[in-house]
C-alpha cells in the first residue's frame, strides 16, 4: 500500500482489511476514534513503535506532558511539525515496515 492509498482509505467507513495495526490505530485517529487508536498504542507498551504512536495520540489529546514521557520511552525526539505532518510521517515509517 502506498502512502496516497492509505490515505485515501481513511474516507472509507471501515480500516482496509489486512491493515497493518499501527496503521489501523492511525486510521482510527484520522476517523476521530482517539480511544481505538489509543487502545492499540497501549497493546503493545514498551515496543518502541507503539510508543511513539502513543506520544503522538497524546499530542493530539494535548497532552505536551505525557505525550514527552512517551516519545522518550520511544527514543524519539518531540515531533516539531504539525499533528498533520506528524501524523503523514508515522504512516510512512509505518508504511516502510509493513
Amino acid at each position: 500500500m502506498t502512502f496516497e492509498q492509505f490515505q485515501e482509505s481513511v474516507s472509507q467507513p471501515a480500516p482496509p482489511k489486512g491493515l497493518p495495526v499501527l496503521l489501523e490505530a492511525l486510521w482510527h485517529d484520522a476517523n476521530g476514534d482517539w480511544e481505538a487508536a489509543h487502545n492499540i498504542a497501549q497493546s503493545k507498551e514498551g515496543t518502541q513503535a507503539y510508543d511513539r504512536l502513543h506520544a503522538y495520540l497524546h499530542r493530539v489529546e494535548g497532552d505536551t506532558f505525557n505525550a514527552g514521557y512517551w516519545y522518550r520511552r520511544a527514543g524519539s525526539e518531540v515531533f516539531k511539525g504539525s499533528l498533520k505532518e506528524e501524523w503523514a510521517h508515522l504512516a510512512n515509517l509505518f508504511l516502510q515496515r509493513a
